[in-house]
């Protein structure tokens, strides 16, 4: 119970302190905030994890993460505490998203039991110490807000988003890995970039097209090399579990045959 209280806590915190950053950074900047997370789990999962990450793997990645840099990021305005923030936000949400992996098949408990025993204390980190901070950075309360019928109710509506965000995480994470989540998080970016052109009119230009062109070839070669690697580890796996029983069966015969021998020596 201790560990998955602070999970929940963690996660609370990372959450916090990704929104602050987005305040207090251009989106350039944040978005990478956002591109930094990979190689830094990446980095945290080969050095206390012993996780491997093949030359194609880290290829593929390269790749994905120069096409949504290009496509994204548009202007990097930094300051002293956006940057800080910043550093924060990717040092918690790598440490929570490996986490969340891990503690499941750990405890070997599903992403809805662990999303509902750690969500409560989430929930509880956030509440107390988001009117705190908003109060010591931006120096204006969230409780001098007046609340109309409307904000409340898209509040409401945003809370709900967030319980189905947060279950989906959760169970790519389990069902994953932490750094496959990050991959889809950047396809994300790309389909709101592809739509706010489409839907919204916003202003594309050819860096955009290129940037989510280059991206698309670097998620198309992590997934390829992903399943690959997949299908050689359980190929490896099957020949190995063959050969194990394969001893298991012939040991006993072995043992009956020299025993044999053994019979017929002592009779002669």
């Amino acid at each position: 119970m201790k560990t998955v209280m602070l999970f929940g806590i963690l996660n609370g915190v990372s959450i916090g302190f990704l929104n602050l950053s987005l305040g207090f950074n251009s989106i350039g900047f944040y978005q990478m905030t956002k591109l930094a997370i990979i190689p830094f789990t990446v980095l945290v999962e080969t050095l206390f994890l012993k996780k491997q990450f093949s030359k194609n793997i880290k290829f593929a990645l390269f790749i994905l993460l120069i096409g949504v840099g290009i496509a994204s990021i548009t202007d990097l305005q930094l300051n002293f505490v956006g940057t800080i923030l910043s550093l924060l936000a990717i040092v918690t949400t790598c440490a929570g998203q490996i986490l969340t992996n891990t503690i499941q098949k750990r405890l070997n408990i599903s992403s809805t039991q662990l999303l509902y025993q750690s969500a409560p204390f989430q929930a509880a980190i956030l509440f107390v110490s988001g009117p705190v901070v908003d109060q010591f950075l931006t120096k204006q309360s969230v409780f001098a807000y007046k609340y109309s019928p409307i904000v409340v109710g898209f509040i409401v509506l945003s809370c709900l988003i967030a319980v189905s965000v947060n279950f989906s995480t959760f169970l790519v994470i389990g069902k994953t890995s932490p750094v496959t989540y990050q991959v889809l998080g950047h396809l994300k970016t790309c389909l709101v970039l592809g739509f706010g052109y489409t839907l919204l009119h916003d202003p594309f230009t050819s860096r955009n097209i290129v940037g989510i062109l280059v991206a698309i070839i670097g998620m198309g070669l992590y997934s390829y090399f992903c399943v690959h690697e997949t299908k050689r580890k359980q190929v490896g796996d099957h020949s190995s579990m063959a050969q194990v029983k394969e001893k298991d069966t012939t040991a006993p015969l072995l043992a009956g045959k020299n025993g044999q021998v053994k019979e017929n020596n002592s009779l002669v």
